[in-house]
């Protein structure tokens, strides 16, 4: 199970990590991109093929031009009248076209098949867990209505554990047959999935390559938390981790030459956050037109605190966009065990959180 707490009340969080047995299954994938220019407008056709021994799918999208004007009044309006002058953020290239964001708001089940106690994603049947994903979406809809909604499920595909396994690194990879299951499973949800990474003793660097046949995907993003990253050598779970711009820099980088590689839409890169030290030196994040950046407000705790959160460690360090988590659990633990609504978050928060991630 995933602990979060907030710098805000001087605690630190505890994480009950897990041991599994290690196993691996292999996917074949292959692209085939066709890039098709009129004389205002060049609309590009990605078919993507996955084939395993269980399961085979073709995803065909076409992605229209993208929308400059309507880009510009959407991160306006996102902003939600903030006098900071620090939203929206200025000089932020635009996407290329078929981007997510902010044309769409994203709401996310967040876990692991292995665990119920890691997140609504594995703690609930996939049936009734997608239909209560469903019933989300819904609640984000009428909470604002302008806003489409695109449901997602953010599988935990590398979780630190508490053994160090056999390299030392207190990191387990998920099996690829597991992140199988994750995608059949968001193509009966109309879903896009987010791969999230917990590098314990090892890097970003030795973790994120190893994804790429999923990344290549154009329904598949990903998403890293600095939490369980253990620069100094601590085992994950006794101290908060970190990452600095390097990292995220590293990362948008590795996404943007597979979108160029594959002629893929913008991926989404979610960055968990909750203190300051998880992230340091925010501002040389470098923002690039085939990455979309979600700084995530990854807390747990009473309306308050996570209001205060958000507003030191996301809104006062600006990137591009902004994300909200909400713990079906956790949140209500203290009064006035509540946890926020969409309206109420959609009231309460400037900028708007455009990607919302349920635990």
């Amino acid at each position: 199970m995933k602990f979060k707490a907030f710098l805000l009340t001087g605690s630190m969080a505890v994480a009950s990590v897990l041991l599994f047995t290690n196993c691996s299954n292999g996917t074949k994938t292959s692209a085939k991109t066709t890039v098709t220019k009129t004389k205002d407008s060049t609309t590009t056709t990605t078919t993507e093929e996955v084939a395993d021994t269980d399961t085979a799918s073709i995803v065909k999208t076409t992605y229209p031009p993208l929308d400059k004007a309507k880009y510009d009044s959407l991160m306006k309006k996102l902003a939600n009248g903030d006098t900071s002058g620090k939203w929206p953020v200025k000089n932020t290239p635009y996407p290329l076209d078929g981007a997510i964001l902010p044309f769409k708001r994203v709401v996310a089940f967040y876990g692991n098949l292995y665990s119920k106690k890691m997140g609504i994603l594995g703690e609930l049947p996939p049936n009734e867990m997608l239909a209560k994903l469903k019933g989300e979406v819904k609640n984000w809809e009428a909470a604002d209505p302008s806003t489409p909604v695109q449901p997602a499920l953010h599988y935990i595909a590398v979780v630190a554990q508490g053994d160090g396994g056999k390299d030392g690194k207190f990191r387990y990879r998920m099996p690829f047959k597991q992140i199988d299951s994750v995608l059949v499973l968001a193509k009966k949800a109309h879903a896009i999935v987010f791969l999230d990474v917990q590098v314990a003793l090892s890097n970003i660097h030795a973790e994120l390559p190893l994804l790429e046949k999923y990344l290549a995907m154009p329904q598949v993003h990903f998403g890293m938390d600095p939490e369980f990253s253990m620069k100094d050598g601590t085992k994950p779970g006794k101290k908060i981790g970190t990452y600095d711009a390097e990292d995220v820099n590293y990362v948008s980088g590795f996404l943007a030459n597979l979108v160029t590689k594959y002629h893929l839409p913008p991926k989404i890169l979610i960055v968990h956050r909750f203190t300051k030290k998880m992230l340091t030196n925010y501002q040389n994040i470098k923002l690039r037109k085939e990455v979309q950046v979600v700084m995530d407000m990854d807390g747990w705790g009473e309306p308050d605190l996570k209001t205060g959160t958000y507003r030191y460690f996301i809104h006062n360090e600006p990137v591009q966009f902004t994300g909200f988590k909400l713990f079906y659990k956790n949140d209500i633990k203290k009064a006035p065990h509540h946890m926020m609504t969409p309206a109420e978050v959609m009231k309460n928060y400037k900028p708007h959180p455009i990607y919302i991630q349920y635990q």
